[in-house]
C-alpha cells in the first residue's frame, strides 16, 4: 500500500489525475503526518485545514467531473510566512503581525492555488526574514528533521522541515541571500534560487527588486520543476516579468538521462572564507561523478570575494527599503531584525555606489567563467547543521567568524550577480548529516540544473532523516 506522505509530488499529481488516490486521501494523509512531527520540529505556524479540506474536496469533484487539471492539481503546499495569503495568518515571524489575515494572495500563491495546488499553511521564519535561521520570537526555533537539535538554518527552514518530514511533499520558499538552498542543504532536500523575472513578486515589499525570488523546495529534482511550472509564467502587468524559455521544466528533467557534452567546473571556495574539510570531501566527489554521466569536470579557482562587504552595503540598503513602512515600529523590532536595519541606516549615497560598482566587478567574473563553463558546482554551505541554539556557526574551516553574515558568503555572492542556482544533496557526513552541492547556471538554466541534480541525485541519495522521530 502507497505511503502517501512518502510519495513524490510527480507521483501523487500522476495518480490524482488517474483517481489512484483523491485530493481529500492526500490531504488527510499529511495532516497525519503534521500532527505527529510539527509538535516534535515546529515547521508549521499556521494550519488552515479547515480551507485546505474545501479545496481538497472541490479538487476532487474537478476530478471526478472530468475538468482540465493544473500540475499541481490535489497537492498539498505550504507558504512561507513571508508571503501574502488569502483569508490566512501571515505574521512575518513577528508579534507586530501575530493576528494580520490578508485580503489578497501574493502572485506566486495565486498562481500556485491556479496550477491545482492546495495551501495547507504557513510556514516559520525568523522576524521579517533577514537571518540563516529560523527562530523567531512569535513562534520560537524550527529544528532540524535529522537531528532536533540542530538548525535547518533559513530563513526559510520552516518549509525545507515541512518537505524534509514528510508534512507535504512540496513547498515555497524564498531566497535573497540563501534562503532556498541553505535550508535545502542542511535538510537533505533539493532548493531552487530561481531567475529574477521568473515569477513577479507583486506582494512583497520592493516588488521590483529582482534580489529577492521565489523557489521551490521538494525532495527530488523532478518534483522541483513540477512545482517550478506551476509558479512560472509572464505577466505583462508587472515591469520585472519573463515568459520561461521552456514549456515544461519536468519535462526537460525527466528527459535528462545523462551530462554528455556539459563543461561542468568544480570550486571549494568562491568566498575565501573556508569551507569545512567533509563538506568539500563530498561535494567535490559528487562533482567528479559526473563525469560518469558524461560531463567534463574540472577543478577550478575561482574568487569572488571582493563582493562580500559590497553585498553588506546592498544589503543594508534593502533591508531599510524592506522596512521603511514599518519604521516608526523600530523600537519594537527584535534585536536581529532592528540591528539590520540600524546598520542599513548609517549608510551614504557613496556607500552604495561603490558597492554597485563592486558587483559590477563581480558580474563579469561570473560571466566569463559561464562563458567556458555550463555550470559553477560549489558547496551549498560550508558547515553542517550548527546547534538550534546558535544564531550562526562558530567556525568554517577551523576558522572563527565574527559576525553571522559571512558563513553564507557562497549563496549571496550568486545572489549579488543574478544567476539561478539549486541546492542538490550530495551526500551524508560520518555524523549522519546531508550536505548540499550548489549548481549555478546562466539566467533562465533552471531546467538544466535541476538535470543536473537528479544526476547527482542518482548517485547519491541521501534518503530519508534517520533520526528516531
Amino acid at each position: 500500500m502507497m505511503n502517501v506522505s512518502r510519495t513524490s509530488a510527480v507521483e501523487l499529481a500522476t495518480r490524482i489525475k488517474q483517481r489512484d488516490v483523491s485530493p481529500v486521501e492526500v490531504l488527510d494523509a499529511h495532516l497525519e503526518t503534521i500532527a505527529v512531527q510539527n509538535p516534535k520540529f515546529n515547521a508549521i505556524v499556521t494550519l488552515a485545514e479547515d480551507k485546505a479540506r474545501l479545496a481538497a474536496k472541490a479538487a476532487e469533484a474537478a476530478v471526478l467531473n472530468n475538468e482540465t487539471l493544473g500540475p499541481l492539481h490535489g497537492l498539498p503546499v505550504v507558504i512561507k510566512d513571508v508571503t501574502l495569503t488569502a483569508g490566512i495568518r501571515t505574521t512575518y515571524g513577528s508579534p507586530l503581525y501575530k493576528d494580520f489575515v490578508p485580503d489578497e494572495d501574493a502572485a506566486v500563491v495565486a498562481r500556485l492555488r491556479r496550477a491545482g495546488a492546495i495551501i495547507l499553511g504557513k510556514t516559520n521564519v525568523p522576524e521579517c526574514a533577514p537571518g540563516a535561521n529560523t527562530v523567531t520570537p512569535l513562534f520560537g526555533a524550527t529544528r532540524n528533521r535529522w537531528n532536533p537539535e540542530l538548525s535547518p538554518a533559513g530563513s526559510s527552514g520552516g518549509s525545507a522541515v515541512a518537505v524534509a518530514s514528510g508534512m507535504v511533499p512540496i513547498a515555497h520558499g524564498t531566497d535573497f541571500g540563501c534562503s532556498v538552498r541553505i535550508p535545502a542543504s542542511f535538510c537533505g532536500i533539493v532548493g531552487v534560487r530561481t531567475t529574477g523575472d521568473l515569477i513577479p513578486n507583486e506582494g512583497m515589499r520592493l516588488p521590483w527588486d529582482t534580489g529577492q525570488v521565489h523557489g521551490p523546495l521538494a525532495r527530488s529534482a523532478e518534483d522541483a520543476a513540477l512545482m517550478l511550472d506551476g509558479m512560472v509564467g509572464l505577466d505583462p502587468l508587472w515591469p520585472a516579468s519573463a515568459m520561461p524559455p521552456w514549456s515544461s521544466a519536468l519535462a526537460e528533467v525527466q528527459r535528462t538521462d545523462n551530462a554528455k557534452g556539459l563543461r561542468v567546473a568544480y570550486v571549494s571556495d568562491i568566498s575565501g572564507l573556508g569551507v569545512d574539510k567533509d563538506v568539500d570531501d563530498l561535494c567535490r566527489a559528487a562533482a567528479k561523478r559526473l563525469a560518469d554521466d558524461g560531463a567534463a569536470v574540472e577543478e577550478i579557482t575561482f574568487n569572488v570575494s571582493e563582493g562580500i562587504d559590497a553585498y553588506k552595503v546592498l544589503r543594508g540598503q534593502w533591508m531599510v527599503g524592506q522596512q521603511l513602512e514599518r519604521m516608526a515600529m523600530l523600537p519594537e523590532f527584535g534585536p536581529n531584525l532592528a540591528g539590520n536595519i540600524r546598520d542599513g541606516l548609517k549608510l551614504t549615497v557613496e556607500d552604495i555606489a561603490k558597492a554597485e560598482a563592486v558587483r559590477e566587478k563581480c558580474l563579469k567574473k561570473f560571466r566569463d567563467l559561464l562563458s567556458r563553463y555550463d555550470f559553477l558546482l560549489t558547496p551549498t554551505a560550508p558547515v553542517t547543521p550548527y546547534p538550534v541554539v546558535k544564531n550562526f556557526p562558530d567556525l568554517i574551516g577551523g576558522k572563527r567568524l565574527d559576525n553571522y553574515i559571512d558563513w553564507v558568503a557562497s549563496n549571496f555572492l550568486v545572489t549579488m550577480v543574478g544567476f539561478p542556482a539549486g541546492s542538490v544533496p550530495c551526500g551524508k557526513t560520518a555524523a549522519n548529516l546531508p550536505v548540499g552541492l550548489q549548481i549555478v547556471g546562466p539566467r533562465f538554466s533552471e531546467p538544466r540544473i535541476l538535470g543536473l541534480s537528479k544526476l547527482v541525485q542518482r548517485r547519491a541519495s541521501v534518503g530519508w532523516p534517520t533520526f528516531a522521530g
